[in-house]
């Protein structure tokens, strides 16, 4: 038998040898949960999609408290800084929307719903008629 014959016999056995020492090795590691009392195997954090009104897990109170900035738009006007410093009490600034369109309803200046005023115990509110959806990049 020649040098390099020997040679391969020895790679291809030390090959093989090597292959089972990792097997072994992999088997070993391999955590049993049914053995151990009490603990089950990690399961896959499962994300799922809420209907409308359906309340979401209980994970989301820890966000209850974060503060938020809410705005509701009637709409705009512009003006010259001269025009602005001549209005007094009673004055009167023409908006560009119409009596009865919808207002913008801002969170955190990103426009998220439109609505109607409504008036509550002698207090203005909005109720929202439209939600919006915005692309996010």
């Amino acid at each position: 038998m020649s040098d390099d014959t020997e040679n391969q016999d020895v790679t291809e056995t030390l090959s093989s040898d090597d292959a089972d020492a990792d097997a072994a090795v992999a088997e070993s590691q391999e955590v049993n949960y049914a053995e151990i009392e009490g603990d089950e195997p990690p399961k896959q954090k499962e994300e799922r999609e809420y209907a409308p009104g359906e309340p979401m897990a209980s994970d989301v109170t820890a966000i209850y408290d974060i503060p938020v900035q809410v705005s509701a738009v009637l709409g705009h006007s512009k003006m010259q800084v001269s025009q602005l410093l001549k209005l007094g009490r009673g004055a009167v600034v023409e908006l560009d929307r119409k009596v009865g369109e919808p207002i913008d309803i801002y969170v955190n200046n990103r426009l998220v719903a439109r609505g109607e005023v409504v008036v509550v115990d002698d207090k203005l509110g909005v109720t929202m008629t439209e939600i919006v959806k915005s692309d996010r990049n």
